[in-house]
């Protein structure tokens, strides 16, 4: 049985894989589980999934936990960055789904890592802001990372009994968000509302509005970089409104293998979780008569700038995408409270990455710094 301590538990990709578990039982148990201050859903989750440890985002929480549960059997209740790793690192857990928001998700997976758990990474973040360092120490303790997130996914389903060397190039799919179809000028005006109206993925906040400036495609870029080891002229993107072909790979005899399906996040968290046995799903299955036509567009750069601006990051190296990712999590954050506007977020983030000097070769501790230096620049460089 698999025994999963899950990060994120009360956002989209926690709520999807607590989905799984309850389907499959007799497979899967949940022994921890972090989340942030959604206390209502998480007492839920924990009265029904019974967990040993639980944490949650800061004491004030913690105590509204405890109070919730009160009478009944508790689980360990902790709190904070520390609670997170706890959980991370839980004796029972042989499978840890890292599924929170933000470069937060570094330390935790850090610390599955040493305590040699199978991860299942849902956390595009982690490897955007500590690739280098993550990746290295994966390998040097033998972890298995599996990716979680559809289009990485769907490119590790694509290798399955493929050889790495014969691999010509990755090409990695996009909706195009909310705003595909409107010029830039359009996008002077538009509200925070309009931005979180994903027209295929049901996600979080911060993702859906990634998508729709397409720094989530450029993390995703980076990101498969980091768990594929490909050189970056060697990862492309295209546009596909539909998000039926989560992505694909082309081989060097020029055969393109790609991963088809629905629109449903439930197939790559079961898949890694199960891994490498499939089990049954009961969701929606791919009737192609229906839907019966594809669409791809080649993809704008200038449309979607930030998605360039990763791509200079990543082959920058360095600290370069930590501040990427850190900048963009502000930026992000100030579009959501009103106080800039939707295009503003792409001046936040370029004008940040252009200030940084960047470290070649970072320590974690340089990470860390680069990181907290563009939050603190992001907050006021516009």
């Amino acid at each position: 049985m698999k025994k999963i301590a899950l990060l994120g538990s009360t956002g989209s990709i926690g709520t999807s894989t607590l989905e799984v578990v309850d389907q499959h039982p007799e497979d899967f148990s949940v022994v921890a589980m972090a989340a942030g201050t959604n206390v209502d859903l998480l007492t839920r989750q924990v009265e029904k999934f019974k967990p040993e440890l639980v944490s949650v985002g800061n004491e004030e929480a913690a105590v509204e936990l405890r109070d919730r549960l009160a009478g009944k059997s508790q689980p360990e209740i902790v709190y904070g960055a520390e609670g997170l790793e706890l959980v991370a690192r839980h004796e029972a857990a042989n499978f840890v789904m890292t599924a929170v928001v933000g470069s937060v998700g570094v330390a935790p997976t850090l610390a599955a890592i040493e305590a040699g758990k199978t991860i299942g990474l849902a956390n595009k973040e982690t490897l955007v802001s500590a690739g280098p360092v993550v990746m290295k120490r994966a390998k040097e303790k033998g972890v298995s990372i599996i990716p979680v997130d559809s289009e990485h996914s769907a490119v590790y389903q694509c290798l399955q009994g493929e050889r790495k060397e014969d691999v010509a190039r990755v090409i990695l799919t996009a909706s195009g968000g909310s705003f595909r179809h409107l010029s830039r000028e359009d996008l002077q005006q538009v509200t925070v509302e309009q931005a979180l109206a994903h027209p295929n993925w049901s996600m979080g906040a911060k993702i859906t509005i990634d998508s729709a400036t397409m720094m989530n495609k450029g993390f995703e870029v980076i990101e498969a970089h980091w768990l594929f080891d490909l050189p970056y002229e060697q990862i492309e993107c295209v546009l596909h409104y539909e998000s039926i072909i989560h992505s694909m790979v082309e081989y060097k005899d020029r055969a393109v293998m790609a991963q088809l399906g629905t629109p449903d996040m439930k197939v790559p968290i079961q898949y890694a979780m199960s891994y490498p046995i499939r089990k049954e799903l009961p969701t929606e299955p791919l009737d192609l008569v229906k839907i019966a036509t594809l669409h791809f567009a080649a993809m704008d750069y200038e449309r979607y700038p930030l998605l360039k601006l990763a791509y200079e990051c990543g082959m920058a190296g360095g600290t370069h995408t930590a501040v990427l990712n850190a900048a963009n999590e502000v930026a992000v954050d100030r579009f959501l409270k009103g106080a800039i506007r939707f295009l503003d977020i792409e001046k936040v983030v370029r004008k940040t990455c252009e200030a940084h000097p960047g470290v070649a070769s970072p320590e974690l501790a340089d990470i860390f710094a680069a990181d907290e230096w563009a939050r603190s620049y992001a907050l006021v460089s516009i």
